[in-house]
């Protein structure tokens, strides 16, 4: 009765971990290197994680379906505080996390339009538009252009028999750590703000660039002109993966179908969730929360790449993101990379999990390219997780 299809990426990965371990990985004594959360507990400098929450009788009735107006009002003065973006809470609308907006966003495109994506990305972009069955277009992303596309790649036309186009791009990327900003970020929301385009900015790792954080809303002069979409979330800059609370930004007429989508496809999201999301984002708690996870994890990046690039590791990594993405050193694929790790209750995601084309096996481009993710790494841990790494190339 139901079509089949395989678990997203990182899931393989940690359901291959868990027979191999017995093991989630992420459990005490694991080691996720596999995984995209960030620590869940204080950074230096950085504000305390709220440990409760108070709730009133009302607090345990049902959602809006468009999300709770406490926390969109956070949100919208959130960006209009740091990217003068001009948008009220009527811009917003909040979904279980960053997945299932992207996933609304490109259900709800209509049938003549065709997507573009690098061919190197997010790896649930793969399966939601492979089941959603969308005409696309791939963007040169690879060892050419070291995943590092320039504006004459995005000058595209819509794929097959589509005749508009809509870009899907996450920004820094989602394996590479490659960050979009400045004219080259203005370029792009100029260009899919034309007539006959549209985008989506999967802002996820927003506060994790060097030398500071960027979003497209910095460069919309008025979103309700626009089919652009941006996606943000509290699982990383927030730091609470397990509150899965997510937004989307877009024209108030695009906000209208979502709060239609959830009517009667969500049925809100959890109201105790978007309250603690909403003190997090304080305007004063939210800029020390930014500056932490900028500072802290820039000095992850740079140390792990260090230690890497020790090893043998072909490092291709841009400035954002907690991730590095590289080419292991000789001829070891990254599934026997991954053999070898789980003996030590470790792993990585193979970087076949993020080409767009799923190019599988030897001659793939991508099976010994891996995502190393620094993100739930305490400061301390480097030492021992240098040692497995030696051990296993």
């Amino acid at each position: 009765m139901l079509q089949q299809f395989p678990p997203m990426g990182v899931y393989e990965t940690l359901f291959k971990f868990a027979d191999a371990t017995a093991k989630y990985m992420g459990d005490p004594g694991t080691h996720p290197w596999a995984q995209g959360y960030p620590l869940t507990t204080q950074l230096p400098g950085g504000p305390a994680l709220p440990e409760n929450i108070s709730l009133k009788s009302t607090d345990l009735k049902y959602p809006k379906a468009t999300g709770e107006l406490e926390l969109r009002e956070r949100i919208a003065a959130y960006y209009n505080d740091h990217y003068n973006a001009g948008i009220s809470p009527d811009h917003v609308a909040v979904f279980g996390g960053g997945r299932p907006g992207i996933l609304a966003t490109l259900a709800f495109l209509e049938a003549d339009v065709g997507v573009a994506v690098e061919e190197t990305e997010y790896t649930p972009y793969y399966d939601m538009l492979k089941i959603l069955n969308r005409n696309v277009h791939l963007i040169p992303s690879n060892t050419e252009n070291r995943f590092r596309p320039d504006a004459s790649d995005y000058d595209i036309s819509p794929p097959g028999q589509t005749e508009r186009l809509f870009l899907v791009k996450s920004n820094p990327c989602n394996p590479t750590g490659v960050m979009t900003g400045g004219d080259a970020l203005k370029g792009l929301v100029e260009k899919f703000s034309q007539p006959g385009h549209g985008a989506l900015f999967d802002e996820a790792y927003e506060f994790y660039c060097d030398p500071e954080p960027e979003s497209a809303l910095k460069y919309i002069d008025d979103i309700d002109n626009t089919d652009i979409f941006v996606v943000g979330a509290a699982t990383k800059g927030l730091q609470v993966p397990g509150m899965r609370t997510g937004w989307v930004i877009a024209a108030e007429r695009h906000i209208e179908i979502f709060r239609n989508y959830s009517s009667f496809g969500m049925g809100g999201i959890s109201r105790p969730s978007q309250l603690y999301v909403a003190d997090l984002l304080e305007p004063a708690r939210v800029s020390q929360a930014k500056n932490a996870v900028n500072q802290f994890f820039t000095s992850q990046r740079n140390r792990y790449a260090s230690g890497l690039k020790e090893l043998g590791f072909e490092l291709f990594t841009g400035t954002g993101g907690f991730y590095h993405w590289g080419r292991l050193p000789g001829e070891l694929s990254a599934d026997d990379f991954n053999g070898r790790l789980f003996e030590h209750e470790a792993g990585i995601l193979p970087g076949v999990l993020c080409d767009m084309a799923r190019r599988t096996g030897e001659s793939g481009p991508m099976h010994r390219f891996i995502r190393f993710s620094f993100g739930p790494l305490s400061a301390d841990s480097y030492d021992n997780d240098m040692e497995i790494m030696s051990k296993c190339v």
